[in-house]
């Protein structure tokens, strides 16, 4: 089984998570891909997030018309600050079998020598650096002091490109805040949900 992970807080889920995800499930072939809500990001401790099953609301209801997309609540269920290096180690163990693909953009790659553990994440599962159509290629150098010459090459060899896209969860935050219009930046159910829940109305 080929598992790509998608880490982030999707608060809320926009058509570039869904657009990003798709691009490493075609390009790569993978038979799966998994949407993991943040209970609490490590760099962003001090944020105010969106209760952690309403962004699961808003990723299933985003997510339900392609088999593939899988929403996954491990982080959420184990709580406090989530480390993406426990995450693996917890889905090798369930399932030893599966060939794991951490997803992540290029502006994260350059963080990463930064998480904990880097080199155990690079060794449980093979970063894939995904870049925006007309970006600079990702630094893969910045893995280089941790990960071996040839696992690095096989990196860069995965790098998946998707079209340019310059939504953000910020963006839609802001705009529901001013009673803007959010149409086509994030799907139509999410964009419902939001609205009934009353989410991001506080926000200035």
């Amino acid at each position: 089984m080929l598992l790509g992970l998608f880490g982030g807080t999707f608060d809320p889920v926009h058509y570039g998570h869904l657009l990003l995800a798709e691009c490493c499930r075609e390009q790569l072939g993978l038979d799966q891909v998994w949407f993991m809500p943040a209970a609490m990001p490590p760099h962003k401790r001090d944020a105010e997030l969106t209760d952690g099953m309403r962004r699961v609301d808003m990723l299933r209801l985003a997510t339900g018309g392609q088999a593939a997309f899988v929403v996954s609540t491990m982080e959420l269920d184990r709580g406090g600050v989530s480390y993406t290096v426990e995450t693996l180690e917890a889905l090798h163990a369930q399932l030893p079998k599966a060939e794991l693909f951490l997803l992540i953009g290029s502006d994260s790659l350059a963080d990463l020598p930064t998480w904990r553990q880097p080199a155990r994440i690079c060794e449980l599962a093979m970063p894939v650096v995904v870049r925006r159509a007309g970006g600079p290629a990702a630094d893969i150098a910045a893995l280089a002091k941790f990960v071996a010459v040839e696992r690095l090459d096989k990196i860069r060899n995965l790098a998946v490109e998707m079209p340019l896209v310059e939504f953000s969860a910020s963006d839609i935050r802001r705009r529901t805040a001013a009673h803007r219009s959010i149409r086509y930046r994030t799907p139509r159910a999410v964009e419902q949900y939001i609205a009934a829940e009353k989410l991001y109305r506080s926000e200035q």
